[in-house]
């Protein structure tokens, strides 16, 4: 039982969680609104607006440099760590995604011409929801930041 207490009163870690949790339901909203279609696995899945990551880490750095100071290691280990995910979100992960959209479009082609080289069932198709452009990154950052300082401004002072 102190271990449930102790996770639940780490307002770094509930800080980090309620950033991925906003950032995901946001996320679920804007697909609804953008393509007609509710779509529950936005709520989990990896890639478009904003960039979940970047509100998750954004938000941890935030909050441990209210719960540590902005000179502390654990901030500069936070800080970076959270620079490279949304780089990796704009580079390896969109690219990921681009190549996971052009395979995907071969294979369809390749089936609609009858040819038997491969196919491919729905569940089989690659993720091309995995990586971020600039502007996803930089909202899913915004977002953590603001949920972070919402968080420590209403609830943990």
């Amino acid at each position: 039982m102190d271990l449930i207490k102790t996770l639940i009163n780490n307002h770094i870690l509930i800080c980090g969680c309620s950033c991925w949790i906003i950032a995901q339901i946001i996320k679920t909203i804007i697909y609804l609104i953008m393509n007609k279609e509710l779509r529950i696995e936005r709520l989990v899945g990896d890639g478009g607006m904003p960039s979940c990551h970047s509100a998750t880490v954004a938000g941890l750095a935030t909050a441990v440099a209210f719960s540590e100071g902005l000179g502390s290691t654990a901030f500069a280990i936070a800080f970076f760590f959270a620079i490279i995910v949304m780089h990796d979100a704009m580079g390896v992960r969109q690219e990921t995604g681009k190549q996971a959209r052009i395979i995907n479009d071969i294979v369809t082609e390749i089936t609609e011409r009858g040819m038997s080289v491969m196919s491919m069932s729905p569940d089989e198709r690659l993720k091309e929801f995995v990586g971020h452009t600039g502007f996803q990154v930089c909202v899913g950052a915004i977002i953590g930041v603001i949920v972070a300082i919402a968080e420590y401004m209403l609830i943990f002072n």
